[in-house]
C-alpha cells in the first residue's frame, strides 16, 4: 500500500509540482489550499504525512500543525516557508512538527526527507506492535492456576502493585524473585511491570547466564567508543535502555564478582558509568532480579556477595514449583494441549482419564516448562484425538521406600529415610548419582534414563556439583 501525504500550500504551481514528483515515487498525494481545507482534508484523507506551508490564508502553519497534532499525534508533520528563520523553526519544533524546510523546495532534498520519516514511522510502528504484543502475553491473569499456592503468589503480586500505585516518588523497591527452574518466574516479573505504574516504560530482560561473562559488563552498563579494542563506536548499556521501566536480571546468581560491585553502587546511588567513561549517568529504573541457585549458600561459598544480596531482597517473592499446586498442574496442561492443538492443526484433542492421572502423580522437576515441553511433544505423537498416559513422555515418580539408600558422589551412603523425614533436594541428588553410576558416567545416557534433556542434566549436576563419574 502506498503512503498517504496532504500537502496543505497555498501556492498552485508548487504543489502541483510536489504532487506529480511524490505520485512518480508511489506516493498517494492530495491537495489543500488553506488551513481550514487541510484540517477537513486530514479528517476525511487521514494521511500518513502533512507537508504544511508555514504562511496560509487564515490560519497560519503552527496553528494548522497544533490542530493536526491534536487529532493525530503521531502523524508526521514537515514545515516547509519562504519565510525561515530560527525563531519559526524552533516554535515548528516545539509544536510538534517532525523537521522543517525551507523555499525555494529542492524536490531531491524533500523526497529524502519524506523517506526519512516514513521509515521511522515504520520503525515506530513495529516497536509499538511489538511493545503491545508483549503487554498483551503478560501480567497477573497469565500466571495460570487456582491452588492456595498460586493465590497466595497472586495476592503478594497485587499487594506490591498496589504499595507501587501510592508511591509518591523515586522507582520501586527491588524485587527478588526465587524458585526452581521452570516456574515462571519470568511472568511475575512481567506482571509486575505490564500491570503496575511503569507499563508504558521499557521492560528489558538480561539473562545473566546467557551472557559470556566478559561482555555482562558491557552488556549492562553499555561502553565508550575505544574502551576496549572491539569497541568501535558508543554503546548504551540494558540499564540506560530501561529508564522510566523495569530491569529484570533473570539468574542474577551468575553474576561475576566485578559486575555484582558495579550493581550494587546501581542499586544505592541509582547512577551508572559506561565503560571507558569518566562521566556518571542518572538513572530511573526499577530492578526486579530471579534466580533458582540458592543465594545463601553462594554467599557462604564466597561466590556471592551479602549486601548485594540483602539490597536485592528488598522484597522477596517465591514462585511454588508445580508439585506443590495440585490440580493447577492438570488445568495448565490443558492450556498447552489447547495453544499446541491449535499450532499443529488438532484444535479437538484431550485428555483421556488415564493421562490426567499420570499428570497428577509426576514430580514434574522441570514445572511448568518441563510441562509445557511432555505436552507438545504429545499432541505431535497422538494419532488420534485422545492424548492417552502412554503419549506423555513423563519422567518416571521417584520409587521411595521405608529403606531407600543412595550413594552421593564420594561413595558414602545417605539415609533418606527412617530417621525422622525426607529431603527432596537429597532424594533428585541421590536419583542423579544413580543415574550416573548405572550409565558409567556417561551424560548422554543418563539423561536419557532419567527421561530429561542432556542439558537438563547438565544443569543439575551443576546445581549439586556433580561430576561424571568413572
Amino acid at each position: 500500500m502506498s503512503q498517504g501525504i496532504l500537502i496543505v500550500e497555498d501556492e498552485a504551481i508548487l504543489a502541483k509540482n510536489i504532487k506529480r514528483y511524490l505520485e512518480r515515487h508511489g506516493y498517494e498525494v492530495r491537495i489543500a489550499r488553506t488551513g481550514e481545507d487541510g484540517i477537513a482534508q486530514f479528517e476525511d484523507f487521514k494521511p500518513d504525512m502533512v507537508l504544511l506551508d508555514f504562511n496560509l490564508p487564515g490560519a497560519d502553519g503552527l496553528e494548522v500543525l497544533e490542530r493536526i497534532r491534536a487529532l493525530d499525534s503521531r502523524v508526521k508533520v514537515i514545515l516547509i516557508t519562504a519565510h525561515g528563520n530560527v525563531r519559526i523553526a524552533v516554535d515548528a519544533m516545539k509544536a510538534g512538527a517532525y523537521d522543517y524546510l525551507g523555499k525555494p523546495v529542492n524536490l531531491g532534498e524533500l523526497k529524502l526527507l519524506i523517506d526519512k520519516a516514513v521509515g521511522q514511522d515504520r520503525l515506530e510502528g513495529a516497536l509499538s506492535y511489538y511493545r503491545d504484543r508483549q503487554a498483551g502475553g503478560s501480567g497477573l491473569d497469565k500466571i495460570l492456576g487456582g491452588s492456595p499456592a498460586i493465590q497466595r503468589l497472586k495476592e503478594r503480586i497485587g499487594q506490591l502493585l498496589d504499595a507501587e500505585r501510592r508511591l509518591a516518588e523515586g522507582a520501586p523497591a527491588p524485587v527478588l524473585i526465587t524458585g526452581e527452574t521452570g516456574t515462571g518466574k519470568e511472568l511475575v516479573a512481567r506482571a509486575l511491570h505490564f500491570d503496575g505504574a511503569r507499563k508504558p516504560r521499557p521492560f528489558v530482560e538480561i539473562n545473566c547466564a546467557s551472557i559470556p561473562p566478559h561482555l555482562v559488563e558491557s552488556e549492562l552498563f553499555g561502553h565508550e567508543r575505544g574502551a576496549f579494542t572491539d569497541a568501535r563506536e558508543r554503546k548504551l548499556g540494558l540499564v540506560e535502555s530501561a529508564h522510566g521501566g523495569t530491569l529484570f536480571l533473570d539468574e542474577v546468581g551468575d553474576l561475576e564478582p566485578a559486575v555484582q560491585v558495579k550493581l550494587l553502587k546501581l542499586l544505592e546511588d541509582k547512577i551508572v558509568r559506561r565503560l571507558g567513561s569518566v562521566r556518571d549517568h542518572k538513572v530511573d529504573i526499577r530492578i526486579v532480579a530471579a534466580t533458582n541457585r540458592p543465594l545463601e549458600d553462594l554467599i557462604r561459598q564466597g561466590k556471592f556477595r551479602s549486601d548485594l544480596y540483602f539490597r536485592l531482597r528488598v522484597v522477596a517473592v517465591e514462585v511454588p514449583p508445580l508439585r506443590e499446586r495440585g490440580q493447577d498442574a492438570v488445568s495448565i496442561a490443558e492450556h498447552f494441549l489447547d495453544l499446541h492443538g491449535r499450532r499443529y492443526g488438532k484444535p479437538r484433542l484431550r485428555f483421556s482419564a488415564e493421562a490426567r492421572a499420570a499428570i497428577l502423580r509426576q514430580a514434574w522437576p522441570g514445572n511448568v516448562r518441563e510441562l509445557r515441553n511432555v505436552v507438545e511433544q504429545a499432541v505431535l505423537v497422538a494419532p488420534g484425538e485422545v492424548i492417552g498416559a502412554v503419549h506423555l513422555a513423563c519422567q518416571p515418580a521417584c520409587p521411595v521406600a521405608e529403606a531407600c539408600e543412595l550413594k552421593d558422589a564420594t561413595g558414602d551412603m545417605v539415609a533418606l529415610l527412617g530417621n525422622g523425614g525426607i529431603k527432596l533436594a537429597e532424594v533428585e541428588r541421590g536419583l542423579l548419582v544413580q543415574a550416573l553410576r548405572s550409565a558409567a558416567g556417561n551424560v548422554t545416557r543418563a539423561a536419557k534414563s532419567l527421561g530429561i534433556s542432556r542439558d537438563t542434566l547438565r544443569y543439575r549436576m551443576e546445581k549439586y556439583d556433580l561430576r561424571p563419574l568413572a
